[in-house]
């Protein structure tokens, strides 16, 4: 049996126990069915049985709950939203972009109204995030960025710029010479919030049937090895895995983003350090890094920068990579200097979904009862509960303000076929890499990453 205490520092502290629940035994007819047992299955589980608690849901999981995504990520729980707001005014107007940015600022605090509710131990702290600059081009794309969220109706509660002594005093991170803040973020462990609301939905009546993996979904259906799974709905909530189901090669790319983990640091240490807020961390580079200090005093940091795999194959063996790795220990010892002779004990990664127009998406086909989420590329965190509420509204019918989000029934165009998505997203991570070479030898804006990011879409 596979040792899912190897797949990330989350699972390996796990306290409970991760052996797999009984498999599909055999053909099923439920009300709803949903494919995947990450934080999008469950969610939409939780908010589907809280809404009626006599509706039949069975959540079928390749795995365990918790295996892909939901079980390794860096812990944040983020109102960050994969398409920006000009985008979505674009497409739907001011509003409609606005509308989204409050739903996510709602979504961080109804996450954490559940954990407390339902008794979860998820190591939960609402911190905020702290987006620091290192360089002259870092800091005027930060402060850019809070101009314009400003420009959007955020006030300076909601999203400020730091001088950078008030950025040190937080976080003391060498080199910072400003950054952004806002309250609207916290740090979770992921692997614990997922078991914990697995547990859960089970306690409401919701099975969940692991080590079954789906071949194939159809209207009506869920094909597995064990029979038909028949439900009027079938909600698709695979993310990342979604390219392993047949006809759905093309509707995501799976990115691979690593992480690397300290041992826990000494009092000495942290009062260097600072960080007694417990903020995530990111910087204003190009090719994303993300960090957090956890509840027993280790540093959770990760990044982007591993390639694309031919085919948007996943694989056990892409979840390490012993130059990201390298790389990933280069950038946090830069960061804070007196670290880098710190022992890494942990080392893991997974595959975030990254849709072609970079929209997420949440939608339900009526005529023919299949549902679908995900596209969140890395800020699944919060995305799922905003999404399984949307799920278990557009479900039941409800005419909710969230179901008229933008996001709702969107469709991205699929990926373009192989070779061109392997030499294109492979660019893309090379051209976002020599950008922050570029800003940090010369301290100004990248030319090529706006040219990259023009290319993409973005």
């Amino acid at each position: 049996m596979r040792d899912y205490r190897q797949c990330s520092m989350w699972l390996s502290q796990y306290p409970g126990e991760l052996a797999p629940r009984p498999a599909l035994p055999g053909p099923l007819q439920v009300d709803v069915a949903i494919v995947g047992g990450g934080l999008t299955g469950l969610w939409t589980a939780y908010y589907l049985k809280k809404a009626d608690s006599g509706i039949r849901v069975a959540v079928i999981e390749s795995d365990i709950a918790g295996f892909g995504g939901s079980g390794r990520n860096g812990g944040w729980c983020s109102s960050l939203f994969a398409t920006s707001k000009e985008t979505i005014a674009k497409r739907a107007g001011r509003g409609a972009a606005v509308a989204t940015q409050r739903a996510m600022w709602e979504t961080v605090d109804e996450i954490g109204g559940v954990i407390a509710a339902e008794g979860i131990d998820a190591h939960w702290h609402k911190g905020g995030m702290l987006e620091a600059a290192d360089n002259a081009a870092q800091l005027e794309r930060v402060r850019a960025e809070v101009e314009c969220e400003q420009s959007w109706g955020a006030t300076e509660e909601d999203c400020r710029l730091l001088s950078a002594e008030e950025a040190r005093r937080r976080i003391d991170i060498d080199g910072c010479v400003g950054a952004l803040y806002t309250p609207h973020c916290a740090c979770v462990d992921p692997a614990r919030l997922t078991r914990g609301l697995a547990e859960v939905v089970e306690r409401l009546g919701v099975t969940i049937y692991e080590q079954t993996p789906a071949l194939a979904i159809t209207p009506g259906y869920v094909v597995t090895r064990a029979g038909l799974v028949h439900a009027d709905v079938v909600v698709r909530a695979t993310e990342a895995f979604t390219s392993s189901l047949a006809g759905h090669r093309r509707d995501y790319v799976p990115i691979y983003s690593l992480m690397v983990c300290t041992e826990p640091l000494l009092p000495d240490a942290w009062d260097q350090i600072g960080w007694e807020g417990r903020e995530t961390f990111t910087d204003g580079r190009h090719l994303i890094i993300y960090a957090m200090r956890t509840e027993d005093g280790r540093i959770a940091f990760g990044g982007r920068g591993a390639p694309y795999h031919f085919g948007s194959q996943t694989s056990d063996d892409y979840d390490r990579d012993a130059r990201v790795f390298g790389l990933l220990r280069a950038s946090l010892a830069k960061l804070f200097p007196s670290l880098s002779e710190t022992a890494l004990t942990h080392h893991w990664g997974g595959a975030v979904a990254a849709s072609r127009d970079w929209w997420s998406s949440v939608g339900l086909d009526r005529a023919t009862g299949l549902a679908w989420a995900g596209g969140y590329l890395g800020d699944g965190v919060a995305t799922t509960n905003l999404a399984g509420r949307t799920l278990a509204d557009l479900i039941a019918g409800a005419d909710s303000e969230i179901v008229r989000l933008p996001w709702v029934n969107h469709h991205s165009r699929p990926w373009e076929p192989e070779p061109v998505r392997w030499l294109g997203v492979n660019a893309t991570l090379a051209s976002l890499r020599a950008a922050d070479m570029e800003e940090a030898r010369t301290g100004r804006p990248s030319r090529l990453a706006r040219l990259t990011q023009k290319i993409i879409g973005q």
